[in-house]
């Protein structure tokens, strides 16, 4: 599968998780659960891929909200870089996700600390990553696929907060 076409079936199912989320503490993965349906149904992905995106999209959404409950603030803190750089329409799209799972999210925050790391390859929304092996930085304005550290040509990272 190319990489133009796994970034592109995370955003529609970042869309399709912003339809269907709600106030119910597993509002979340149950949307989640309905985009991947739905993008195989409409032969988008395969079940295995729209279930890899799936966890994508849990994952950047778990940190998002962690981050807003733990400080009270907004996005901009936790991604670290100017909000005018990102497509207003993907950043309008997590940041109402974001803003409606903070709740459900916060009571998951242990969850989520275990299951932060990111691997190169994977994909992953807006927001700044850090190299684990050398501390290289790396800033996502769009979704997109997790490259090799630039630096050190490491694999591993983790989300960078405030």
């Amino acid at each position: 599968m190319n990489n133009q076409r796994l970034i592109e079936a995370y955003n529609r199912m970042m869309e399709r998780v912003r339809e269907v989320v709600g106030q119910e503490a597993d509002a979340l993965r149950q949307a989640v659960d309905h985009a991947e349906e739905k993008a195989v149904e409409l032969g988008e992905l395969t079940r295995e891929e729209a279930e890899r995106i799936g966890g994508y999209l849990v994952r950047d959404l778990h940190d998002a909200g962690e981050y807003m409950a733990e400080t009270g603030e907004e996005l901009k803190g936790w991604l670290r870089f100017d909000l005018e750089k990102i497509e207003a329409q993907v950043l309008t799209l997590f940041a109402e996700v974001a803003d409606k799972t903070t709740v459900e999210l916060a009571a998951l925050a242990e969850r989520a600390r275990h299951a932060g790391e990111r691997r190169t390859g994977q994909v992953t929304g807006i927001g700044t990553l850090k190299c684990t092996a050398c501390g290289e930085l790396l800033h996502f304005q769009k979704t997109g696929h997790i490259p090799p550290c630039p630096k050190c040509h490491g694999t591993s990272y983790r989300r960078v907060e405030g």
